[in-house]
């Protein structure tokens, strides 16, 4: 059983972890992650909050007769992009909840 001193210590403890969390989302979505598909023809950026913040598409990989070999290099970009994003958002939190994973932080 916890006495009021331990109690409120934890409360503390939760308080800063919460602050430390807000500063993190702060960060993590000013940061930008970038991934590239069919030897850099398309280029997806997005934030660390897993939000796509430009496409850059060469003009080359643009073919009126292979539409969809176009949009297989954007899905590809955007996906592994979102994905270097989740991955280093998962990380970053982990660092300040010590690996418990939390439902509902991220």
């Amino acid at each position: 059983m916890l006495g009021r001193g331990g109690m409120g210590n934890i409360m503390k403890q939760a308080q800063m972890m919460q602050k430390r969390m807000a500063q993190m989302q702060q960060e993590l979505e000013e940061r930008r992650i970038e991934a590239t598909s069919g030897g850099g023809m398309v280029k997806a950026v997005v934030s660390g909050k897993q939000q796509l913040i430009s496409l850059t598409i060469d003009p080359k990989a643009v073919d009126p007769e292979d539409v969809e070999m176009l949009q297989d290099l954007v899905v590809a970009a955007v996906s592994e992009a979102l994905k270097q994003s989740q991955k280093m958002s998962e990380e970053e939190m982990g660092k300040i909840t010590g690996g418990l994973n939390i439902p509902g932080l991220f």
